[in-house]
């Protein structure tokens, strides 16, 4: 079975950001396998003038919601529902999802547009992935953002070793490295011999980074 974790990022969620309090209660949503092993993101309720005050414009959002009587913190992605029903300071997710992460059914959260976040793609739309390279474009519509496409920006495989842009092809070679990715130097002029994986999606690939494209 193909399957690879895409790992979305939101360039322009970094340059509008805005956030609100909000009160995050629980009631019956789905929260089956799919969601907890990332195939689909879990939902949340929310009122049109929040998400509008959000500029969630891909329609998923992070709620950072605060574990009772601890100073812990979960941050969790959200696939939005819009609901005109539900006060602009209230965000309804799955009950159990609540219990699961934070041991309440009902939390005080922030909400803010998502800056990145996951979906595990797996057999046909995995496989589409293959042979594709670093600097690729691909249609966001694989991932449930339809009429935006996507920037192959890296990835890595089962023990971590990043996709580097240089190298042709999905070997796995030991290189000279002096900057990112796959080598962060502590001191200038810094280098070491890495082991790295070429600029193409493999087979042994599991993680696939990318980023919206946005028209100029």
């Amino acid at each position: 079975m193909v399957e690879f974790k895409v790992v979305i990022s939101d360039p322009e969620a970094f340059k509008k950001p805005y956030s609100a309090k909000v009160k995050v209660v629980g009631e019956d949503l789905p929260y089956d396998a799919d969601v907890k092993e990332g195939y689909k993101m879990p939902i949340a309720r929310v009122g049109r003038a929040l998400v509008e005050k959000l500029g969630a414009i891909h329609g998923v959002v992070t709620i950072r919601m605060y574990k009772p009587g601890t100073r812990e913190r979960v941050n969790v992605r959200f696939k939005v529902e819009v609901d005109e029903s539900i006060p602009e300071n209230e965000v309804r997710v799955s009950s159990d999802l609540l219990m699961d992460k934070v041991g309440a059914s009902e939390v005080e959260g922030e909400i803010f547009r998502a800056r990145s976040w996951q979906i595990r793609l797996r057999d046909d739309a995995a496989s589409k992935l293959v042979g594709l390279k670093i600097g690729d474009l691909i249609d966001g519509s694989i991932v449930g953002l339809k009429g935006y496409k996507l920037l192959i920006t890296g990835g890595s495989d089962s023990s971590g070793f990043p996709m580097i842009p240089a190298i042709p092809g999905g070997v796995k070679k030991k290189v000279l490295l002096s900057s990112p990715p796959g080598f962060h130097p502590r001191e200038r002029g810094e280098r070491m011999r890495k082991t790295v994986r070429g600029n193409m999606i493999t087979l042994e690939t599991v993680q696939v980074n990318t980023k919206v494209v946005y028209s100029k």
